[in-house]
């Protein structure tokens, strides 16, 4: 049976003063048998010959029906492993970390958080403890930082959302970023800011990097009247009502819209997908490192993946099938940069970005 999933709503403040939750909790298994680091077996093989029992403590920015349907499989196979779950906005999330390591009192044992630009940050600190999961086997080598410090978990890529009752597609095909800046789409596209969205910003830095985009891609959509709004919601919201005609947007907004009868269609760009994966880490010096190792490969092997799937998202993981309408893994052309790139000129791309839209 599934145990009681403990959330933890403190404040930074709060979490302090309360040492010893899941940073003091022990860990036992009923075998000294190998950990699951060294397991070569199958998540559901290894709950067979272990019994694990204990608690860890997942920080997420995820939603929380999201958090929530992800620990519920987890203890489907685990059933008397507790997670307690601080959950907020990324940015809340990692301030209450830091907070943490500033008295060297740090609670949370796993991080789940929207991107790896964040981690790219805590990795350069020294606050992510590197685990190579058995399960990477199964995931493209692009989807996680090669010292193994954080892996993605779910591809979450921007398209080109439109509204079929203002663009006749056969009449006006639209397959590429590049289309968005034809004069015919004058003033009709919508995106979201970099200044606001994290993904975006992603897309802001990869787009600026690749060949036949960079800064004059953005003069020219800026010259074709391009609204920049705030985040991915504002574009979903304003094709939705038809108040601009086109958007850059990610994949699971428009197609959950689809899904529900609005008359949009959703383009997967054929120069390629841009692809936030929202990463999974153990923190370094976590006291339950088995148990964030277990959840690390459930939420990365075949059944954690496709309880991803089922909630709405590309699987990270190649052979697992995406939900209807969405494409896999082994379907995407992952558009990317090198990580520590994006994250070292970040905050100088988005200045200019201000700049160039005033």
């Amino acid at each position: 049976m599934l145990k009681k999933i403990t959330l933890l709503a403190l404040s930074a403040v709060m979490a302090l003063s309360a040492v010893g939750c899941s940073s003091t909790e022990t860990t036992t298994t009923e075998t000294t048998t190998s950990t699951a680091s060294t397991s070569t077996t199958t998540t559901e093989t290894v709950a067979e010959e272990i019994s694990y029992k204990g608690a860890f403590t997942l920080y997420t920015s995820q939603p929380e029906t999201d958090a929530q349907a992800l620990i519920e499989a987890f203890n489907a196979i685990y059933p008397d492993v507790t997670v307690n779950v601080f959950r907020s906005g990324t940015e809340e999330v990692i301030s209450k970390l830091m907070a943490e390591v500033q008295v060297n009192s740090v609670q949370a044992d796993v991080l789940l958080v929207s991107d790896a630009s964040t981690f790219e940050g805590l990795k350069s600190e020294g606050l992510l403890m590197s685990y190579a999961s058995p399960e990477l086997d199964g995931i493209d080598p692009s989807y996680y930082d090669a010292d193994n410090t954080y892996t993605g978990t779910k591809i979450i890529a921007t398209g080109i959302m439109v509204n079929t009752d203002l663009v006749d597609l056969d009449a006006t095909p639209i397959t590429a970023l590049a289309d968005l800046t034809d004069p015919s789409f004058a003033g009709e596209v919508i995106m979201p800011s970099p200044l606001y969205s994290g993904a975006a910003a992603y897309n802001l830095g990869v787009l600026l990097r690749t060949e036949g985009f960079g800064w004059d891609y953005f003069s020219d959509l800026k010259d074709n009247g391009v609204v920049v709004g705030t985040g991915n919601g504002s574009v979903q919201t304003a094709v939705l009502n038809g108040e601009q005609s086109v958007g850059l947007i990610v994949e699971y907004m428009a197609l959950r819209e689809i899904e529900a009868g609005a008359p949009l269609a959703f383009i997967y760009p054929e120069e390629g997908a841009l692809n936030v994966t929202e990463p999974i880490a153990i923190v370094e010096g976590s006291q339950n490192v088995e148990l964030a190792q277990l959840f690390v490969d459930f939420i990365l092997s075949e059944e954690g993946q496709k309880t991803t799937a089922e909630i709405g998202y590309t699987p990270i993981r190649n052979g697992v099938d995406a939900p209807e309408g969405f494409k896999s893994a082994d379907e995407l052309f992952n558009l990317t940069y090198d990580m520590e790139t994006l994250v070292a000129t970040k905050e100088a791309d988005k200045e200019e970005f201000s700049v160039l839209f005033g």
